[in-house]
């Protein structure tokens, strides 16, 4: 082996050993607290106002019982916090899409669909949201929260779900 194959070599050799010890060494500590799952990843943040900070600091859907579009006192708590996001994000409009689970004709679902959206947008225009914020649509049974066909996938899919436009 001649001298120049020979200190090829001893380089290739120390940049292997280098990057194996690079890929050994202790990550650094992070400096965002931790999430209760044994991990301490950073959040990513919420823009206040959007649909992720409605979605996950106030809620967006509410359900509804087998046939029906009547409002729960939960859908009401969970519309009165919608009403003071509204109320906070003036300049913010939503729409609410009523659901329904697989059972019924499409057109029967659709109706029901609709009766539901109103009755959410109803509520917040009560509680103070302008109803020139709020537009609602029903898309019946066509877009189903989960996939399934037994009571728990069907009381998921009875719902009204406000997203930000």
């Amino acid at each position: 082996m001649s001298i120049k194959t020979m200190g090829t070599l001893k380089l290739l050799g120390a940049l292997s050993a280098v990057a194996l010890l690079a890929a050994c060494a202790d990550k650094p500590a992070t400096t965002a607290a931790a999430t209760g799952t044994g991990t301490t990843a950073m959040a990513p943040s919420i823009v206040p106002g959007s649909e992720e900070d409605l979605a996950k600091n106030v809620g967006d859907r509410v359900f509804f019982t087998f046939d029906k579009a009547a409002l729960s006192s939960d859908s009401k708590a969970t519309l009165d916090r919608q009403a003071a996001w509204l109320t906070k994000y003036a300049s913010v409009n939503v729409q609410i899409a009523g659901n329904c689970d697989e059972r019924g004709t499409e057109e029967y679902n659709i109706a029901l669909g609709q009766r539901r959206a109103n009755a959410a947008r109803d509520y917040l225009v009560a509680k103070g949201a302008a109803s020139a914020r709020i537009t609602t649509i029903s898309y019946g049974k066509d877009r189903p929260s989960v996939m399934g066909s037994d009571e728990t996938a069907w009381a998921k899919n009875r719902n009204a779900i406000t997203s930000v436009k």
